[in-house]
């Protein structure tokens, strides 16, 4: 074990034990750097809204909340750990913000019903075409609204998303305590996600995959799909406005 690690873990026992600010600040100094990482991954979708150094700040009271909380003897990384609380933090300040204006958020949620209910109808995904033509708009007007909607799904779906997290955290954290009922819950939460994502069409599950899993930003995924950022954007948003509603339905 290197005398890093092994300090590491040596600042993290002393900071349970005692509280010590000191010991904190010098956890928080150490992981400040992932606080950036995902502060500068998020900003491209809230460029037009809100400063790099706001996203910041908010993600430095995740992790400082992180810090609190984090119980060294669950044998989950810290990191990993972190940014779930992190980008929770940064997404729930920005939600707080109303950034949206009503009219706009009227617009995403007739877009958003329409995508149901002509899905409901065909019993597939809708095309752009399908949906514009039930919308009475043209094609174009629609890739405008989803290209602007995209910040605003991905709030959506992050706080769907972090909410069953919350869940399945305070459900392992409780292990012992468990019920065979709440750890059938507990499963089929994580499957649920799993065949949502399954379910898209296949680029937009390659996008999810690469933007949530791979951690690609929406301009590398449109080089390797050879398609423009804004495109991207979009059939990011309609992938997202899927799964929302797939997972509202089976939770």
């Amino acid at each position: 074990m290197s005398s890093h690690i092994s300090n590491k873990i040596d600042l993290w026992s002393d900071y349970k034990q005692t509280n010590d600010i000191d010991k904190r600040n010098a956890i928080f100094m150490e992981y400040s750097d992932l606080v950036t990482k995902i502060a500068l991954r998020l900003a491209p979708n809230y460029r037009n809204y809100i400063d790099l150094d706001d996203l910041i700040s908010y993600g430095n009271i995740g992790l400082i909340d992180a810090i609190e909380k984090y119980d060294i003897n669950r044998g989950v990384k810290f990191e990993t750990y972190a940014s779930i609380r992190i980008r929770g933090a940064i997404i729930d300040e920005i939600r707080k913000l109303d950034w949206v204006p009503r009219n706009v958020r009227q617009k995403f949620k007739k877009v958003e019903n329409a995508m149901e209910e002509v899905e409901n109808a065909l019993g597939r995904s809708a095309t752009t075409s399908e949906l514009a033509e039930h919308l009475t708009i043209s094609q174009r007007e629609l890739n405008q609204i989803l290209d602007q909607m995209h910040s605003y799904a991905i709030i959506s779906m992050d706080d769907k998303i972090l909410e069953l997290v919350d869940e399945m955290s305070a459900s392992s954290s409780n292990e012992k305590k468990m019920t065979p009922e709440d750890m059938a819950i507990a499963q089929e939460v994580k499957e649920n996600l799993a065949k949502a994502i399954e379910d898209l069409p296949e680029r937009e599950r390659l996008i999810i995959t690469l933007y949530y899993y791979e951690e690609f930003t929406l301009k590398e995924i449109g080089r390797v799909l050879d398609i423009t950022e804004s495109r991207v954007s979009q059939l990011h948003a309609r992938a997202l406005l899927k799964l929302k509603e797939k997972l509202s339905v089976s939770s």
